[in-house]
């Protein structure tokens, strides 16, 4: 399989970034919402908690790491057109719903990254144990009663943020099942190793 896109497919870059960040963000939504906010007494009793808040920020770093860089690949190459048999309203619905997957992609998790480098709390940030992440300057130089003021905003920024990609995960996923099954434009086969894309247009 080619590196780069095509006219008709996907290459192995976009391919690979495509579903490690959608496994990603999947898992990381599902942890987010099982974890406490940062203030809860909850991550003081449970050791595991921490790890678990540790291992929540870890990956969504990741996520906003991996996410940077397939919007890169995205600029240098281009992604295979929409078939000309979509209407114009899909395919504006199409656009729409790409650009704020990106937005989300990127987003959600520097808004926990901001939410934590305000955190009164002062926590570190360990990158799967193996390095310090900083935290961001200006954030977490603030007095801790300015981190306080703001700490509640941010925790809701990145809530809504979370919730939001929730919508359009499903959405994003109903569409390409859509696409596969009711209209067959092989829309989804793009996005999927191994599979064989027949139809163009």
């Amino acid at each position: 399989m080619a590196l780069a896109n095509s006219r008709t497919r996907y290459g192995s870059v976009a391919m690979t970034l495509h579903w490690l960040i959608a496994l990603a963000i999947i898992f990381n939504i599902c942890l987010g919402l099982y974890l406490p906010d940062l203030g809860s007494p909850q991550l003081d009793n449970d050791p595991n908690m921490f790890e678990l808040v540790q291992l929540h920020k870890s990956v969504g770093l990741t996520v906003l790491v991996l996410s940077l860089l397939r919007l890169a690949w995205r600029l240098v190459n281009p992604i295979p057109p929409l078939p000309e048999t979509m209407s114009p309203l899909l395919k504006f619905v199409a656009h729409v719903s790409h650009f704020l997957l990106y937005v989300l992609m990127i987003g959600i998790p520097l808004s926990g990254w901001a939410y934590v480098s305000a955190s009164p709390l002062g926590l570190p940030t360990m990158w799967f144990h193996l390095f310090q992440w900083p935290h961001i300057p200006f954030l977490a130089d603030l007095s801790r009663m300015q981190k306080k003021s703001i700490d509640p905003q941010l925790f809701a920024v990145h809530s809504f943020l979370a919730i939001s990609a929730i919508v359009l995960v499903a959405i994003h996923v109903l569409g390409a099942l859509y696409h596969q099954f009711l209209r067959r434009d092989d829309i989804l086969k793009r996005m999927l190793p191994g599979t064989t894309v027949s139809k163009v247009s």
